[in-house]
């Protein structure tokens, strides 16, 4: 993975895998990113602790800096307060991270992933979509 430093101050990234996958807290602050756009720390800050009130402003900006050292988020240094971005779209990089998994939990097997998924995991009203979705996917070939 490249970073680059770009004239106006903004760290950015390739568009290559980050050097590690994101842990459950990063995920966190990556969705909160992803459905909000760009963001201070303070401002991610104030979203998450409606969900969690016992975190604090310093924790999250130290895991905002960590995620940008580690290449999971860009940073604005434009400004006073720096503001972070996802470095990947969400669809990538749960596309990315759901590779890995298949790989390492189902040998590489998509269908055995899904298998798994449709005999614990999917209510009737989520197996009936299932059936439409793939009924139409059939019919578009």
């Amino acid at each position: 993975m490249s970073i680059s430093k770009k004239s106006n101050s903004q760290t950015t990234l390739s568009d290559a895998m980050p050097t590690r996958k994101p842990t459950s807290a990063e995920l966190a602050l990556l969705r909160v990113l992803w459905q909000q756009g760009p963001a201070t720390a303070k401002q991610v800050f104030e979203r998450v602790q409606a969900d969690r009130p016992e975190i604090n402003q310093a924790t999250v900006l130290r895991q905002l800096q960590i995620m940008h050292t580690d290449g999971l988020l860009s940073r604005d240094e434009t400004a006073r307060s720096h503001v972070y971005a996802a470095a990947q779209p969400q669809e990538k990089l749960q596309t990315n991270l759901l590779k890995d998994f298949i790989q390492r939990a189902f040998s590489g097997s998509g269908k055995e992933l899904i298998m798994a998924a449709l005999k614990e995991h999917v209510s009737e009203k989520d197996r009936a979509e299932i059936q439409a979705f793939l009924h139409e996917d059939k019919n578009e070939r």
